[in-house]
């Protein structure tokens, strides 16, 4: 796919340039969902989408039950709004589950050991109670329940799909478990249809232009689904062809008033700029790929987006009191490096620390 107005076309869209968010909490409603499963960098995902929200706001809008964390989306972790967090899982949720039934089989689960597991988790949390992970696999252990050889994995992931458990707050750097229902108390009711047409509002107006391909790998849908979704939700949408493949956003004007040549972001891994798409060719050069995802391996390394393209990586190196970032750029740079500093000191503006210094790698 080529296309120069592409990547700020996403960029406005997912609000990473443009009008930003003021409360963290209006992140993930946007976006519908973020990939979360690493979560230092999913807390960023969320921060460079607002003005100046800092790590523990965002943590405190964990706490405070306004952003919840669950395994909606293929089967995988996200951010996403508590209201919603059961219609979502329910839209993938079997067929994850259906997938996942050979890998179950071959460690030995059954339905009757998944069903007496959330009979345990259940028991446990109840009562709006929270228990780290380690704390989870005790009670499988100590029901005599083996959790080795990835069962407990499985087990905890099972249990989320079928909307009994979610991520809770961070504990001492370790993740909690909760009950969603505790968690979810207002949850949204919706028919499989009308969750269809949410999901792809949400979706195309977040993350256009994109295809009802990405859409079905994004939601982990059927294509079918997908078409369905996009075509109740698409009134007053704008199709363009390319390559041969349609690809939607809103009406937004040709280009973004906020493009910029020289628009400098240090984005997470696994954010919705690269990751939410199947086709990624229109902001990272395949030449580039591996740098970003080596491999092919699901890994997604932190970018360095310059003008609406990836351009590099960069990294953090945390000190006692400060940060310093490593930029680690493919082409050669020329924005101004006051920009760069600017970017890095945004990063660490987030997480209530001086930035010590900025390392500009020469490229390999």
């Amino acid at each position: 796919m080529a296309n120069p107005h592409t990547g700020f076309h996403r960029l406005s869209n997912q609000r990473i340039i443009g009008t930003k968010f003021e409360q963290p909490e209006a992140v993930p409603r946007w976006m519908g969902a973020l990939q979360a499963q690493d979560y230092a960098q999913a807390v960023w995902a969320i921060g460079v989408r607002t003005h100046a929200a800092t790590l523990a706001d965002i943590e405190q809008a964990i706490s405070e039950r306004k952003i919840l964390r669950t395994w909606p989306m293929r089967g995988t972790i996200h951010f996403v709004p508590p209201e919603d967090a059961k219609w979502m899982l329910r839209i993938s949720a079997a067929r994850m589950v259906a997938a996942d039934r050979r890998r179950q089989e071959q460690l030995g689960l059954n339905t009757a050991i998944l069903e007496r597991s959330g009979q345990l988790f259940y028991d446990a949390l109840h009562g709006d109670r929270r228990l780290l992970r380690s704390e989870m696999l005790t009670l499988l252990e100590n029901a005599g329940i083996s959790a080795d050889h990835q069962r407990g994995y499985h087990i905890l992931w099972y249990a989320a799909q079928t909307g009994l458990i979610c991520l809770g707050p961070m504990q001492n750097k370790q993740q909690t478990f909760v009950l969603l229902d505790d968690w979810a108390p207002n949850a949204r009711e919706l028919s499989r249809e009308e969750a269809l047409a949410e999901l792809a509002g949400r979706y195309f107006t977040s993350h256009g232009p994109a295809t009802a391909y990405d859409f079905a790998w994004w939601a982990g849908i059927t294509l079918t689904d997908a078409r369905f979704g996009l075509a109740a939700a698409r009134k007053g949408w704008v199709s363009e062809t390319i390559d041969g493949k349609e690809y939607w956003r809103t009406g937004e004007p040709a280009l973004p008033a906020a493009s910029d040549p020289q628009s400098i972001y240090l984005l997470p891994g696994f954010d919705e700029y690269l990751l939410g798409y199947t086709d990624r060719s229109a902001v990272l050069g395949g030449e580039h790929a591996q740098k970003i995802v080596p491999g092919g391996n699901g890994v997604f390394r932190p970018m360095l987006v310059i003008a609406g393209q990836v351009v590099g990586g960069w990294q953090r190196s945390l000190k006692k009191n400060s940060v310093e970032i490593t930029v680690s750029p493919f082409i050669p740079l020329t924005v101004p490096e006051e920009r760069l500093f600017a970017a890095a000191q945004r990063y660490t503006d987030f997480l209530g620390l001086p930035l010590s210094g900025l390392v500009i790698e020469e490229i390999k």
